[in-house]
């Protein structure tokens, strides 16, 4: 997928310098932000969403010692 994006000036120029002094191309450190951040980004905003649902009351919530239970972890 072709995506473009505007970098602010000074963004742009530390891409380019890191791009010409390593050999590889700025496309390479962008894919390497996004795949690093990615899972960053989804855990904090997926995160975010399911606590307003709880705070909301449309998320189930579970009693830890039924979960314990459910999982066999109480003898």
């Amino acid at each position: 997928m072709a995506v473009s994006i505007r970098l602010h000036p000074e963004i742009e120029q530390r891409l380019d310098h890191l791009a010409a002094q390593t050999g590889r191309a700025k496309s390479y450190y962008l894919r390497e932000l996004i795949q690093g951040g990615l899972e960053d980004l989804e855990d904090f905003y997926l995160a975010d969403a399911t606590t307003e649902r709880v705070r909301k009351g449309s998320e189930k919530l579970l009693d830890a010692s039924q979960v314990r239970k459910d999982l066999g972890l109480d003898h």
